[in-house]
């Protein structure tokens, strides 16, 4: 307590910001005001026209003035920090998240949202979706009883229970029925939400434990443990770097399967095919009518790019996998990358951070790496090829 009083009054100032920062950011979390509120009733509409109609997703209402939080951002007195790097550091976050308040703003107002979402997120790079065709190109292996979506969310959320009692933080668990994913982490409410009115395979519970859980909930307890706030609420262009590490947790604890490789790759094709002006329909039928997914997987996958007018982050977690696989293979450690929600890019700047007393070693580490479980080949030879 008294180093953190004395690591306070020395820097002052960069706490008063960040502090300032922390409470404006508290508000602004894209994924929960981009998530379609009627997505049944649309997907039902979708089906029943043959899949011609466009949907008509309603959103919930953004409960924040956007120019006014704007405003406050760019009123911080970075000038006020002496030192370079934590400077540029925090004037990074303010872009970032000035452009994820654009992002919100325009969430349903179709092009203007996909603009700001490339802003925040990019396009496929050719040699992503390269990567993509190279996964599907292999032969889906045979289905196992594990692949059987049997378990309801209750049994599920015991499952999350059980696994989560290996970590020393407390796991507040959700249902919701407006999430796109399964299941997923709220950062600000520090809960995993799980689906209602779905089942779930064995498979898919063991996946989503070392994805949400033994990363998302890691990086953000670890990140809260920080002396500065911001490694909880997120350094800027996190997303691929803290999706690879919950993909290769899936990987490490013996989850990840060719078929969920392939749903990344489907995603980053859908991603792709925004910027070629696709409509819903039309990236459903490259997914579902030329690529042969089932209809329910396909709506799912076209959903999560399509909505809010065009939401590219989808395309992060096959190339952050990448990344994170050779950093993995050179023998390189990971620990850095779970100090909070943070980015391969910041670990010089977390260094040096460490070497000020403001970023301590990390509390909780993700089981999954040192279990070593995976022993499929076909996933090692593709993790191997990507380029």
């Amino acid at each position: 307590m008294e180093q953190v009083q004395e690591l306070e009054k020395k820097y002052s100032d960069v706490f008063e910001i960040d502090s300032n920062l922390d409470r404006l950011l508290r508000r602004i979390e894209l994924l929960s005001y981009v998530n379609p509120l009627n997505i049944e009733k649309e997907k039902h509409r979708f089906f029943a026209s043959k899949y011609n109609v466009e949907p008509e997703f309603k959103y919930p209402k953004v409960k924040f003035k956007p120019f006014k939080l704007q405003r406050l951002f760019f009123a911080q007195r970075l000038e006020r920090i002496q030192d370079d790097t934590i400077r540029k550091m925090y004037m990074d976050v303010i872009n970032f998240y000035s452009n994820m308040i654009q992002c919100i703003e325009t969430i349903g107002k179709g092009k203007h949202f996909y603009y700001n979402s490339l802003s925040v997120y990019g396009t496929p790079t050719e040699k992503d979706v390269q990567n993509a065709r190279f996964i599907l190109h292999f032969e889906d292996e045979p289905v196992s009883s594990d692949m059987e979506k049997i378990y309801s969310p209750k049994e599920a959320s015991a499952y999350f229970e059980e696994f989560a009692k290996q970590y020393d933080f407390p796991l507040n668990i959700r249902f919701s029925t407006h999430i796109a994913a399964e299941a997923m982490v709220s950062n600000i409410e520090q809960a995993l939400l799980i689906k209602k009115n779905i089942k779930f395979s064995k498979n898919q519970l063991l996946t989503l434990s070392n994805h949400e859980i033994g990363i998302h909930l890691v990086t953000t307890f670890n990140g809260l443990l920080q002396p500065l706030k911001i490694f909880s609420n997120g350094l800027p262009n996190n997303v691929e770097t803290q999706e690879g590490l919950a993909v290769f947790s899936e990987y490490m604890g013996g989850a990840l399967t060719l078929k969920r490789l392939k749903e990344l790759a489907y995603r980053v094709l859908a991603a792709d095919s925004l910027i070629k002006g696709y409509s819903f329909a039309d990236t459903f039928d490259l997914i579902h009518g030329h690529y042969k997914l089932n209809r329910d997987e396909a709506f799912g996958i076209t959903l999560r790019a399509h909505r809010g007018g065009g939401f590219t982050k989808d395309r992060l977690y096959l190339s952050g996998l990448r990344k994170i696989y050779k950093r993995y293979q050179r023998e390189e450690n990971l620990d850095i990358l779970l100090s909070g929600k943070v980015a391969l890019e910041d670990e010089d700047t977390i260094k040096y951070l460490h070497t000020l007393g403001l970023a301590k070693p990390i509390t909780h580490k993700t089981l999954s790496f040192t279990q070593k479980l995976n022993t499929n080949r076909t996933l090692d030879f593709i993790l191997n090829n990507l380029r």
